[in-house]
């Protein structure tokens, strides 16, 4: 944990240019390297190289189809996502990150609420999709307990001289949620408690 005040409202807001440097680092730090060994969420066992890079993020940042969403808690970033139109009502969750030592204190549960509401009131989307890694069989039951469920649909992991699989045969599994059922608890809004 860290020494940020408990109850402390979580207060999650489209990220700017000026968030670039800082979002790169949080999603460093949560699959990459030793840091993320802290945390639940790394990749370091699974993928060597790079998560992202400043490009990457800052595209996100900078709008069209595309929006780069930061987490705070007591003036710190703690977590962001990115999320992409992926065709008419259709929207993906990506870059996805907690930061290593607040991981399973509900901050990420509250980012993708406030995702889920981001995508219906930008886009009017009808059903967010992400990526998860094959192998990793814990962040799929994350992302069911949540209702995202498998689609049975695969996605190759993008190797590159920068992202290199351990494994050759590591690929994404595809899920989805749709999102605004009847019955559905209202998204929350901007500001949220974790």
């Amino acid at each position: 944990m860290t020494g940020d005040p408990a109850g402390d409202p979580l207060t999650v807001r489209r990220a700017t240019a000026g968030d670039v440097d800082a979002l790169v680092v949080l999603v460093e730090s949560a699959y990459r390297g030793e840091e993320s060994r802290r945390g639940w969420t790394t990749e370091a066992d699974l993928v060597a190289g790079r998560r992202t890079d400043h490009a990457e993020v800052a595209r996100a940042v900078a709008g069209g189809d595309q929006v780069m969403l930061a987490a705070e808690r007591a003036g710190r970033l703690v977590a962001c996502c990115r999320l992409q139109l992926d065709g008419p009502g259709v929207a993906e969750l990506g870059l996805f990150a907690v930061r290593p030592g607040l991981q399973g204190t509900g901050i990420g549960r509250a980012v993708v609420a406030a995702a889920e509401g981001e995508v219906q009131d930008r886009w009017a989307c009808v059903t967010m999709r992400l990526l998860v890694i094959s192998r990793r069989a814990e962040l799929v039951a994350w992302y069911g307990r949540m209702g995202y469920r498998p689609t049975g649909r695969t996605a190759p992991f993008p190797a590159s001289a920068d992202i290199v699989p351990l494994d050759p045969e590591l690929h994404f599994s595809v899920l989805e949620k749709a999102l605004g059922r009847a019955g559905s608890d209202p998204p929350p809004g901007r500001d949220a408690r974790a």
